[in-house]
């Protein structure tokens, strides 16, 4: 079944089951689709710029980044701090 097709009926789907518009569920699922489909390097980085916005330490930042990457729904190898500064600092 193609991809296209599953996203629309994701979409109907929503569309009869919340108060969402055709256009705010169509957004609602690429966005989630985008979510899902960073990269273990992407998802890193941008959790990190987030919590580095919001005050935190690198050592905060990089303990609660290890921990949300082991939540993730297809969650990565589990990489160390020094891995995910890496990702971070090249």
């Amino acid at each position: 079944m193609p991809a296209d097709h599953l996203h629309q009926d994701l979409v109907a789907h929503l569309i009869r089951t919340t108060p969402l518009t055709p256009g705010e569920a169509a957004r609602v699922v690429a966005d989630v689709l985008a979510y899902f489909g960073e990269t273990t390097e992407e998802f890193v980085r941008r959790r990190h710029a987030e919590l580095q916005a919001r005050g935190l330490t690198n050592d905060q930042i990089f303990t609660r980044v290890a921990a949300e990457l082991r939540q993730r729904r297809v969650a990565p190898a589990e990489l160390s701090l020094r891995q995910l500064r890496r990702v971070v600092y090249g």
